[in-house]
Parts: C-alpha cells; structure tokens; sequence
C-alpha cells in the first residue's frame, strides 16, 4: 500500500471589514479570496519529504504536482484534513482544470483522536509533544504568512521548515496511532503473496489470540505483535447447523 503523509498552509481571506467581532462578509467585501500557498509530503517509510509553493514554481504547476502524487497513493494520511486540507486542494483542482485524482482511502488522524480519546487538547501541537514524537515549528503567528504573501524570503524559509515539520511529525503520528485506526485501508487487499498480514501495518509478525464472540458467530482472533492492533477473522467459526441451533433456542 502507497501511503502519503500531506500537509498544506494557506493563505487567508483579504476582506474589507467595519468591525472584529460577529461580521457578516459579503461578497463585494472579498478582496482577494485565499488559496494554497504551499505542501510538504512523504511516503510513509521513505526518508524524503517534498515540497513545493508558489515562491518557487507557479501556482498551476505547484498543485499539478501534488495532484500527481495523490492520484499514485492509495491512501492519504492529514491531520483534520477531511475538513481542510483535501477539500481546499479539490477547489484548487477543479480551479486549474484538472480531473480528480484516482480514489484514495483518507486517514483524518484528527478524527481517529476524537473516536478514541479524551484528550486535553486535540491540536497537533499538544498531540506530537504528548506522544513524545518531536513539536510543531515556534513561529511569529499571522505575521509569518502575511510576510511570505508578500514575498519575504526569510519568512519562505521558515514557512518551508514549518510545512516540512508538520509532515514529519504527523507520519510519527500516524505510527503511534496505527493500532487505534479500526477505519484503516486493509494491506490484505494489497498483499499478492497471499499470505496473511496484519490489516494496519502490514506486518507479518501476527499471532492467534483465541476467539471473539459476536452475535452468533465465533471469529478467530489475532494480535499484531508490530504495531499491537488486534483483528479477527472473516468467517465464523461455527457450522451452519450449529449457528441454526442457536437461533431457534433464541427465538
């Protein structure tokens, strides 16, 4: 399975505005809509992490390039990017004529900690210190992109070393997470060897766990000794004519 690790930074809205607080924005308010200023990548377990923006290639060109790359993953990793990151880059795809990229299987790593957690904070900051997987970059706050919108080229270094910190640390992340994802893309279905690998990982490393019993069936259970995930098998365990005995003494 071909896993990319995404992350996007945008630039925000220039609108007019009488006021800080409750404003409704009209149209004719809208100076300047926003749009992507740039993207990191990485295929989970290569050490390479891509980049592009618009301070070094054109705007068509920078989301020609990570069109390409999400139409070669099977599955995209973000953090909060089913309400961010991917629906920005599908407006910026259908902005610069392009065809949406081959299906892929989102991995919202966001949304696995609201399933699975309680935590204090849900912010990606909080959860990369509270893993112990490294921080996102200390940077200067809004000002950081109103710099680089106008073309500051200390602020672009930053804003490529915060863009390629987000990415690596949301693959350490995702690795901390990978038991937890009960929404993971199967390896299975990407397996040829036809041997069994663990669903999340795909690892080989699995041992029997005995079974789990859910309604009238009896699955065969297994633990992944790589990343801990447990998973069970497909098919009951029970015959027919057993699973038919039980229902009839259950109605």
């Amino acid at each position: 399975m071909k896993i990319l690790h995404l992350d996007i930074e945008t630039a925000p809205h220039t609108v007019h505005t009488w006021g800080t607080r409750k404003q409704n924005i009209a149209l004719s308010q809208i100076i300047k809509p926003g749009y992507t200023l740039c993207w990191a990548a990485k295929w989970d377990g290569e050490r390479k992490i891509k980049f592009s923006s618009i301070l070094e290639t054109t705007a068509k060109k920078m989301i020609q390039e990570i069109h390409g790359l999400i139409s070669e993953a099977d599955a995209v990793v973000h953090y909060n990017g089913n309400k961010f990151d991917m629906p920005t880059l599908n407006g910026e795809f259908l902005k610069h004529g392009l065809h949406p990229p081959q299906p892929w299987e989102n991995i919202d790593l966001f949304r696995v900690c609201l399933k699975q957690f309680r935590l204090v904070s849900y912010k990606m900051d909080y959860l990369a210190r509270y893993l112990g997987v490294g921080q996102k970059l200390n940077h200067k706050g809004h000002e950081l992109w109103v710099e680089c919108i106008n073309g500051d080229i200390s602020a672009w270094r930053t804003m490529k070393r915060y863009n390629i910190q987000d990415v690596r640390i949301l693959e350490k992340i995702y690795h901390k997470l990978l038991a937890w994802i009960d929404t993971h893309p199967n390896h299975n279905v990407y397996n040829d060897s036809g041997e069994r690998v663990c669903v999340r990982c795909g690892g080989k490393n699995i041992h029997k766990r005995g079974y789990r019993f859910k309604g009238l069936g009896k699955y065969e259970r297994f633990r992944c000794m790589d990343c801990d995930a447990w998973m069970q098998g497909r098919f009951t365990q029970l015959s027919k004519e057993t699973r038919a005995t039980m229902l009839k003494s259950a109605s």
